[in-house]
C-alpha cells in the first residue's frame, strides 16, 4: 500500500437540526460551514477542495448541482466542491473522499460537508425518498418502507435471541438522555421507557419513539495534513482509519438478517488500519436510524458480543460511566437524522469529545473515537477512528 499523509479535524461546526422552518438549503449549508471555518480559525481562500453529503437534494427540495451552488454561497468559488450520495451514508463516504485527498496529497485543506433539507414535503413524500435507499423495485415499490424493513430486521432479532421491546426502548431512552446535553439536537429532552413503549406502532415491533425523525440540518468539518494541523489548531484530533463496504442493497438477499455485514467488514479494515481493538474505543457515534440498529451495530463493531447489545443497553453499559460510551450526540434518535449531514456530525460531535470541548456531556479522558455512519438498511457502511493527539 501506497504510503499516505496523516490527517486531521482542525475544525468543526454544525447548524441547529430540527424542523428549520426558518432556513433553505443553502442557508442551512452555509451556518455549518462559517461555523467550521471560523473553528479552524481559517480564510475561505485557504481551502483547497470540498465534498458534501447528500442524499436527496434535488427529490426533497428540487435543487440538484450542490457543488457549484454551496461553492458559490459559501464564497470558495473556484475551488471544486463535489456531491456525494450514498444514502443515508452520504456524509460518512464524503468524510471518507475528503480523507483520501488529503491523504493522497492531491489537496492540503478540504472541507467536508454535509445537508439535507427534508421538512417541506410531507412524511408520506419524505418516506418515498427514503425508501430510494434500499431497492426501489424489489422493496419499496411492493410496499416495504424503511419502517418496515428495520421491524423485519427487530423481529428476526427478537425471535433468534429472545430480546424484548424493552430493549430496544432502552437505546431511545439512552440517546435523549444524552441529546439532551447537546446544543445543536432536535430533541433536547428526556424521555421514559414507558414512553416509548406506550408510543404509537409504526411497524411492528418499532413504534414512534423506536424512529429517528424527519430533520433538516447539516455539519461540516475541515481537513488538513497533520504536520501542518498544529499552524490551525491548537487541539486537531487524527483520523486514523476509514473504511467502507458494502452488503446486498434488498434483505431477502442477504445471508443474515440479524446483521450488518458490511459495517462487520468496515469495522474490521478499520482496526487494522489504526492498530487497535474494539476494546480502545473510549466513545463512539453509531448509526441509529431505529433502535435496533444501535443494537445491531454496537454488536457488530465488536462492542458486546451478538444477541447481547439489547441487554448491554438497558443495563446502562453504553451510557457515561459504562463500557464504551454511545452516541453522546444524542444519536439520530435524539439530535436528528438531516441524512445527508448524519455522517459527518458523527465526525465532528467525536472531534469535540476528543478535544475535552464536549461540555457536560464530555466523555472522561476520551482518546480514541468511532463513527459508523449506514446507508440504507446496510447496503453500505463506513467506519471512521479519531484518536486524540498527544
Amino acid at each position: 500500500m501506497a504510503e499516505r499523509r496523516r490527517v486531521a479535524i482542525i475544525g468543526v461546526g454544525f447548524s441547529r437540526f430540527g424542523e428549520r422552518w426558518d432556513k433553505g438549503l443553502r442557508d442551512l449549508a452555509l451556518e455549518a460551514g462559517v461555523n467550521a471555518i471560523m473553528d479552524a480559525g481559517l480564510k475561505g481562500e485557504q481551502i483547497d477542495a470540498g465534498y458534501v453529503g447528500n442524499m436527496g437534494g434535488g427529490a426533497l427540495t428540487g435543487q440538484e448541482h450542490l457543488g457549484s451552488l454551496l461553492a458559490d454561497y459559501l464564497g470558495l468559488n473556484p475551488i471544486p466542491i463535489t456531491r456525494v450520495e450514498a444514502a443515508c451514508a452520504s456524509g460518512g463516504v464524503a468524510l471518507r473522499q475528503g480523507y483520501m485527498a488529503v491523504a493522497s496529497g492531491m489537496h492540503d485543506i478540504v472541507v467536508v460537508g454535509g445537508v439535507e433539507k427534508m421538512t417541506d414535503l410531507n412524511t408520506a413524500q419524505v418516506t418515498e425518498v427514503l425508501g430510494g435507499a434500499g431497492d426501489q423495485e424489489w422493496e419499496l415499490f411492493l410496499g416495504a418502507t424503511f419502517p418496515a424493513l428495520y421491524a423485519l430486521i427487530a423481529r428476526a432479532y427478537m425471535e433468534k435471541f429472545g430480546a424484548t421491546e424493552k430493549e430496544l426502548a432502552a437505546v431511545a431512552v439512552k440517546n435523549h438522555k444524552h441529546g439532551a446535553m447537546v446544543p445543536y439536537a432536535q430533541y433536547r429532552r428526556e424521555i421514559s421507557l414507558e414512553a416509548v413503549l406506550n408510543s404509537k406502532p409504526v411497524a411492528s415491533p418499532l413504534k414512534v419513539f423506536d424512529c429517528s425523525p424527519i430533520s433538516d440540518g447539516s455539519a461540516a468539518v475541515i481537513l488538513a495534513p497533520l504536520d501542518e494541523a498544529y499552524s490551525y489548531a491548537k487541539e486537531p484530533v487524527e483520523i486514523v482509519a476509514s473504511a467502507h463496504a458494502t452488503d446486498t442493497i434488498a434483505l431477502h438477499d442477504r445471508e443474515s438478517l440479524v446483521e450488518l455485514k458490511a459495517t462487520k467488514v468496515a469495522a474490521e479494515k478499520a482496526y487494522k488500519q489504526a492498530g487497535i481493538s474494539a476494546k480502545d474505543i473510549d466513545v463512539a457515534e453509531v448509526h441509529d436510524c431505529f433502535t435496533i440498529a444501535e443494537i445491531l451495530a454496537i454488536e457488530d463493531l465488536g462492542f458486546f458480543p451478538k444477541g447481547e447489545g439489547g441487554k448491554a443497553t438497558l443495563e446502562g453499559r453504553t451510557t457515561f460511566g459504562g463500557d464504551v460510551v454511545i452516541n453522546t450526540s444524542g444519536g439520530l434518535k435524539a439530535a436528528g437524522h438531516p441524512v445527508g449531514a448524519t455522517g459527518v456530525k458523527q465526525a465532528g460531535e467525536i472531534a469535540l469529545q476528543l478535544r475535552g470541548d464536549a461540555g457536560e456531556r464530555q466523555v472522561k479522558d476520551a482518546r480514541f473515537g468511532l463513527t459508523h455512519n449506514v446507508g440504507g438498511s446496510g447496503g453500505t457502511a463506513v467506519v471512521h477512528i479519531m484518536k486524540k493527539v498527544e
